[in-house]
């Protein structure tokens, strides 16, 4: 089953981020090579693709796991969290309707 994976990230995380980008994009890409990953970004500060300086305000990652528990023991080790970028993280069973 899907699971959204919501976090919100503190204020003015984009220097944690930028450390921790390189780990979190390769746990990311685990979920790809296993083909469990649905959809994974940021939500930019601002209304634009590339926010500069702004950052970002939290990151939804939308995977299969095999249950909300399992889901959720692997959002609590992402390095977002490690390094305090993510002040929430919220998992929750995602049904796919559309397309």
């Amino acid at each position: 089953m899907y699971y959204a994976i919501l976090c919100e990230d503190i204020e003015n995380s984009l220097p944690l981020r930028q450390a921790a980008r390189p780990a979190h994009l390769e746990r990311i890409q685990q979920l790809v090579d296993q083909g469990r990953l649905f959809a994974a970004g940021p939500h930019p500060a601002l209304d634009t693709e590339d926010p500069g300086a702004a950052g970002f305000t939290g990151s939804l990652i939308i995977a299969d796991f095999d249950s909300l528990e399992a889901a959720t023991a692997w959002a609590d080790s992402d390095p977002y969290v490690d390094t305090g970028v993510f002040s929430k993280v919220t998992v929750k069973p995602y049904k796919l309707v559309l397309p």
